[in-house]
């Protein structure tokens, strides 16, 4: 389906949905990928719902595994109702929801963009008198935004870069730095790349020597960088990577080659932290996603009692936002992330890295 077919389908959905008005409910329902529930334990909430959209289960695992379960307690524990669903990671999907979930009614709505699909779902919800947040990928038009800073995690990433190159006694002004960045439908992706792009210059790496076209799709990111190895015939001296899901990728083509050179990432993944410990990956920024359920949440209830609080500071379009301060992670400091319950030991430390684990203080 072509794009401008995905949003005629987005618009007469959401339109058909929103018509029907911004109504509250007290029943609930589940199906599959979706859950509906609510709690009497709190009375802030009572007889709200908070409507929760997000993207897939693939470009990470936080968003089923972390998100849902913590937005679904945290807004239970105000006594309001949820109907948290994922889009699958297809905009048309993401479109029948948003209808969905605006025909039954919300007091709120959570959004995590899905290649722009957003934009136009949270258009037609404020027009319904819905207000809508913007859950850790910017949506022009939003009410508020809340991520982590996302151009500061470019930033984080860059310096990976810059520090690895020095380590491995490489000049950066001569070093030869591919770029792997993120899909460039999803507004972090930009502001990854900016961030990075900027200490990396300040750094004195002038321009990439290769950028492969930004994608989330980690066989993609394999097979674009496998031909920007072929390109530059393997003289690759650092990999600059959005995410750790994409650096194993790279990371499986270095080594393939039998190479070794800084690559960075972000998510603090079990792929990411593995390959820390393995001395593959520089680094990785670590984003407790709990930091961003908790302000989401904090805001939401602020929005349904009617309250519209000021923000820190306003995203590149002008939203309202509130940012998180992420982390940058090493095996230094690698315990924090299996202490805050936000990576297993039976998941990361198995083979080879079970002992590297240990050594870093790091046990089952």
């Amino acid at each position: 389906m072509t794009k401008k077919a995905v949003a005629l389908v987005m618009a007469a959905g959401v339109a058909a949905s929103l018509s029907a008005c911004n109504r509250d409910s007290s029943s609930s329902s589940s199906s599959t990928g979706s859950s509906a529930s609510g709690s009497a334990t709190g009375s802030a909430g009572a007889g709200k719902r908070a409507c929760v959209i997000l993207p897939d289960a693939a470009s990470s695992s936080r968003w089923e595994n972390g998100d849902r379960p913590q937005l679904d307690k945290a807004f239970k524990d105000q006594g309001v109702e949820t109907d948290i669903q994922n889009a699958q990671n297809d905009t048309a999907k993401y479109a029948t929801i948003a209808q969905q979930m605006t025909t039954k009614g919300c007091s709120v709505m959570l959004l995590v963009d899905l290649n722009q699909a957003g934009v136009q779902v949270a258009a037609k919800a404020k027009g319904a008198g819905i207000p809508v947040i913007a859950y850790d990928r910017p949506i022009a038009g939003a009410d508020y935004y809340i991520s982590f800073d996302n151009f500061h995690v470019g930033e984080l990433e860059g310096q990976m870069i810059v520090d690895g190159l020095k380590a491995a006694g490489k000049d950066p002004a001569t070093a030869k730095v591919v770029y792997v960045g993120g899909d460039p439908t999803d507004g972090n992706a930009k502001q990854f790349h900016d961030g990075a792009d900027k200490v990396m210059k300040a750094g004195g790496i002038a321009k990439p020597a290769f950028e492969t076209p930004g994608t989330w799709d980690t066989q993609k990111a394999g097979t674009y960088f496998e031909q920007a190895y072929t390109a530059l015939q393997g003289n690759i001296d650092a990999v600059w990577v959005a995410n750790d899901f994409n650096a194993a990728s790279v990371i499986a083509v270095l080594d393939k080659n039998g190479k070794k050179v800084p690559v960075s990432g972000q998510d603090a993944s079990p792929p990411g932290l593995q390959n820390i410990l393995l001395g593959k990956q520089v680094a990785t920024v670590y984003k407790p996603f709990q930091l961003e359920a908790k302000a989401a949440v904090d805001l939401a209830m602020q929005l349904i009692a009617g309250t519209k609080p000021d923000a820190p500071s306003k995203d590149t379009t002008g939203v309202p936002f509130f940012p998180q301060t992420p982390v940058v992670v090493t095996s230094a400091n690698m315990k924090q992330v299996f202490d805050d319950g936000n990576a297993k030991f039976s998941e990361v430390c198995t083979g080879d890295v079970k002992a590297l684990c240990e050594k870093a203080g790091i046990t089952g």
